[in-house]
């Protein structure tokens, strides 16, 4: 298929209707209370890219650099942690409030439990994270690949103990799996999309994804500044939602313009949005786009919910787009700091940098109204987690623009 951009500017008319009781600023303090419990927790960078926004023709660019959360290089571990402590509080018949990281990871929560399995299906960061939280509470993990995933994932996540495998097919049949799997051996299913009969933990998951969002809001509030404009990537939409409905609670009032993107080849969210027939759109097949992370078929339901009531914009773009993300975010303009972010994390400020300068690109730049009044956040959730893919990309220029 030709891999080109793609756009459609959502109609929100349910926002009225579309509730965000469960990802508001109360939820986020928890959350926040929750994640800051764990000794290996710190605020994951926000930086400022003051040079870049100049050079681009905007008022200023912000980058949340979620590599360095809790030393495993993406955010996923967020979700995961908080929607495995939120299962174990329930279990417990106990409020998460009560659970902080020491009590959690305690013999005396250890022999109540008992001994249990969480599976999960994962391109690799979100399989990390479920497996690093269950090496903490020694516990077990079982963890699904789709076709095509990282070996070098595959052994960052075998090495938290997990039993882990690639499988040979895609991502939305490796949840499958995992699903059917969990049902029949009484394992706990942890994962961060949604359908009829399992929406608890992607709530939860979703719910923890908050606490990147909450980090960049406060330090933002303590400077007086609110983004104008939010990009946000997408695979089943957990992130996007979480994030979108976050900023759309804080600010009720004028809140951000706020613009989904995925790629060409996995854009199950910009398929529902364009269509608006009140269906959800499905992508299938191997889906082999650079961003593992994004290459997922079917679209969370609570996610979509929020993303239809919420979000303003939906964009399908090429890889190039995540490629030259990553590029010109390991490759600063003098005064600005470097990110290193891998295909799935770099495609938003990617997106933002073509949109600015790429010829052709001037309809959907004037629709997003991008300009030199805008403030844009964009969040890179990993670093490179694949790393010779990243060197690929980076140094030796693979996937260039057109």
């Amino acid at each position: 298929m030709e891999e080109k951009y793609e756009w459609v500017t959502n109609d929100t008319s349910e926002r009225a209707n579309t509730s965000l009781d469960f990802l508001n600023e109360n939820i986020a303090k928890k959350v926040l209370q929750f994640h800051s419990s764990f000794e290996q927790y710190s605020e994951t960078p926000l930086v400022e890219l003051k040079e870049l926004a100049k050079y681009l023709g905007l008022n200023d660019v912000f980058v949340k650099d979620e590599s360095y959360r809790f030393g495993l290089n993406a955010f996923k571990v967020l979700g995961g942690s908080f929607a495995i402590g939120q299962f174990i509080a329930d279990k417990l018949g106990k409020d998460i409030d009560e659970l902080p990281y020491k009590t959690l990871i305690s013999d005396e929560i250890k022999n109540q439990l008992g001994e249990l399995t969480f599976i999960t299906a994962t391109d690799g960061n979100h399989g990390r994270g479920v497996a690093w939280t269950a090496e903490q509470l020694k516990q077990k993990s079982i963890v699904f690949m789709p076709k095509g995933s990282s070996k070098e994932r595959l052994e960052r996540i075998k090495a938290h103990g997990a039993y882990a495998e690639i499988k040979e097919f895609n991502y939305d049949e490796c949840v499958r799996a995992a699903n059917a799997l969990a049902g029949e051996k009484g394992y706990v299913m942890v994962q961060d999309t949604a359908w009829e009969g399992y929406e608890k933990i992607p709530t939860w998951i979703m719910q923890g994804y908050i606490t990147m969002a909450y980090e960049a809001y406060l330090k933002l509030k303590a400077q007086n500044i609110k983004p104008t404009h939010i990009f946000l990537q997408a695979g089943v939409g957990s992130l996007a939602s979480a994030v979108c409905g976050f900023f759309s609670s804080v600010y009720p009032e004028n809140k951000p313009i706020i613009t989904i993107v995925e790629p060409n080849k996995a854009d199950c969210i910009f398929r529902t949005a364009k269509a608006n027939d009140g269906k959800l759109h499905f992508v299938t097949g191997d889906m082999d786009t650079i961003m593992a992370g994004l290459a997922c078929g079917e679209p969370n339901t609570i996610g979509w919910g929020v993303l239809k009531a919420y979000a303003d914009h939906f964009l399908s773009v090429p890889d190039a787009a995540a490629a030259h993300g990553m590029r010109v975010l390991g490759n600063p303009l003098k005064g600005d700091e470097r990110i290193i972010s891998g295909e799935s994390g770099a495609v938003t400020l990617g997106v933002v940098s073509q949109l600015m300068t790429g010829e052709g690109l001037s309809d959907i730049k004037e629709s997003l109204k991008l300009d030199e009044n805008s403030v844009v956040l964009c969040i890179s959730t990993e670093g490179d987690t694949d790393f010779n893919r990243y060197r690929d990309i980076v140094w030796n220029g693979l996937y260039p623009n057109k």
